[in-house]
C-alpha cells in the first residue's frame, strides 16, 4: 500500500472471494508459488515481491481468487515462511486471518536429506519431528538425521 496526498493506493488489486498469504519473506515467495502449483489453478494470483515492511524490511505477498489453502498447503508455507499470514476473504473483506505454524510433526511433505534413508528407497511416507521452531530443526524418525529450513526439499 503506498499513501500519496493522505489517500491510500494498493499496489496490488483486492480480490473479491479468496486467500491472501502476506508477510512472507521475499526470497521464500516463488517457493511458496510452487506450493499452490499454478498452473492446476484457474483463478487469477497476484504476486509482489520486495514490498516495503516495517516488520520484516522486504516481504512478499501472494493473493488467490476463489481458492483456499489445504493442510498440507499450509503446513508448507509454515516450514518456509513462519511469520507467514493467511487472511480468507469474501466479498473484499477479510473475515479471518490466522498466522502460519510450525507443526510438531511433518509427515510426507518433505523430503529426507539423506541419502541412505529408508524413505528414499522404499515406499515409506517420511515422518519428521520438529524439535525446534525457531531456528528451525527437523529430525527424521528413520535415519534420525537432522535438518533446517534451509535444508528442506518439498514434496
Amino acid at each position: 500500500m503506498l499513501e500519496e496526498d493522505g489517500e491510500k493506493r494498493y499496489l496490488i488489486p483486492a480480490i473479491e472471494e479468496g486467500t491472501v498469504i502476506d508477510h512472507i519473506p521475499s526470497r521464500q515467495t516463488f517457493r511458496i508459488i510452487r506450493i499452490i502449483d499454478p498452473q492446476e489453478f484457474e483463478h487469477v494470483i497476484n504476486v509482489a515481491l520486495n514490498l516495503e515492511s516495517r516488520k520484516m524490511g522486504k516481504k512478499g505477498i501472494v493473493k488467490m481468487s476463489n481458492r483456499v489453502l489445504t493442510e498440507d498447503e499450509a503446513n508448507k508455507i509454515a516450514l518456509l515462511a513462519p511469520e507467514a499470514t493467511v487472511s480468507i476473504i469474501r466479498n473484499y473483506k477479510v473475515v479471518e486471518k490466522t498466522q502460519v505454524r510450525v507443526p510438531d510433526h511433518v509427515e510426507r511433505i518433505v523430503a529426507c536429506s539423506n541419502p541412505n534413508c529408508i524413505t528414499n528407497h522404499a515406499k515409506v511416507d517420511t515422518k519428521f519431528i520438529v524439535e525446534a521452531k525457531e531456528p528451525l530443526k527437523m529430525r527424521c524418525v528413520f535415519c534420525e538425521r537432522a535438518i533446517g529450513r534451509e535444508d528442506i526439499k518439498l514434496h
